[in-house]
């Protein structure tokens, strides 16, 4: 298992980008949640294991259609055994 966290910035708000970031956590049985910044960026913080982490993360560097992702970090964490994922 590994951890990370993600800021994404761009047009990703409004567009869907929590709802489908869930979506796409399941179907990778990533764990963890995602969250809207004041500053119009999104926040993300996952776990799961390497290989699903690696699809899970390329996804979210583009997000759903109707987003623009312009920048995205990417960070290592510590594992907070998270237990599903979420919208906050």
């Amino acid at each position: 298992m590994i951890a990370k966290t993600f800021k994404i910035y761009g047009k990703v708000q409004n567009v869907g980008f929590r709802f489908y970031t869930k979506k796409t956590a399941e179907k990778y049985h990533i764990k963890g949640f995602v969250k809207n910044q004041a500053d119009g960026s999104v926040y993300v913080e996952a776990e799961g294991g390497k290989l699903n982490m690696l699809a899970f993360e390329a996804w979210c560097k583009k997000g759903p259609d109707w987003a623009r992702v312009k920048e995205f970090k990417s960070f290592d964490k510590n594992l907070s055994n998270f237990t599903a994922f979420s919208v906050r």
